[in-house]
């Protein structure tokens, strides 16, 4: 069952402070609407400003009875040799609905690196999610559909530029907190052991500790998980667990 919209507020001021009243109002009007949940991760706040999740889409859809969703790739903008994918989504509110249609697309440009290589499913997921909005009208841009943050730097700028540190733990400000929340979001919404999350980071970054990664490496580390975890949770137990029996032998 759905939290109640003050609890929902609850969990926005715990995670994200004091809220503008313009968000709390959208937040609340969502929720009540659609029986979105925060603690289950439907919705995140980025930047000052509310994203829908494919968790978040899928919960209305279910809720609100839908009969199927169509996908399929449109091949004349496919290279697969390239990595480039675009999907057409259809979905259907009931038997009778005629259909609302969503296109999406990925391409190594438009991706984090650290998920490269996973362009089709990334393509597939963003015309569903725009199928979805369409059909129930929704507003709000979904986090899948958000493409790279920036474009690779090149291989001089890259060395000239000194990474800052990123701390997902403990206090932290600026950018920090919404990385940090994005990652708590991700080990509660799938249940996912924090302390071998952040050993799989730290590996992952290239660091010793977490805290002495980038905020870049943070960032590609977060999408890199929400991928995995959403399209092969029991790979990802896998390589959470194999941290476990490193911990183990070294005790």
């Amino acid at each position: 069952m759905s939290k109640r919209p003050d609890s929902n507020l609850e969990f926005a001021r715990k995670r994200w402070g004091r809220l503008p009243r313009s968000e709390r109002d959208m937040l609340q009007e969502l929720c009540t609407k659609h029986g979105l949940c925060l603690a289950a991760g439907h919705l995140l706040y980025l930047d000052n400003r509310w994203y829908i999740t494919h968790a978040g889409l899928i919960h209305i859809a279910f809720k609100e009875g839908c009969s199927g969703i169509r996908v399929s790739p449109l091949e004349r903008f496919c290279k697969p040799e390239m990595d480039i994918w675009a999907f057409e989504a259809t979905a259907y509110r009931g038997t009778q609905c005629k259909g609302f249609s969503g296109f999406g697309d990925a391409t190594p440009d438009n991706v984090s690196t650290s998920v490269r290589g996973a362009e089709m499913r990334i393509a597939e997921t963003r015309a569903v999610n725009r199928a979805l909005r369409k059909a129930y009208g929704i507003g709000l841009c979904s986090m899948e559909e958000i493409g790279s943050p920036s474009a690779p730097l090149e291989p001089n700028a890259q060395a000239k530029r000194r990474p800052r540190p990123a701390v997902v733990t403990g206090n932290c400000n600026g950018n920090g907190h919404h990385l940090r929340d994005r990652l708590l979001v991700l080990i509660r919404q799938h249940k996912l052991d924090g302390v071998l999350v952040k050993a799989y980071a730290a590996d992952f970054c290239g660091v010793k500790e977490l805290r002495e990664a980038s905020r870049e490496q943070v960032q590609d580390f977060i999408n890199h998980l929400s991928e995995y975890v959403a399209n092969d949770r029991d790979g990802l137990l896998c390589q959470l667990n194999s941290y476990a029996l490193k911990q183990e032998s070294a005790a």
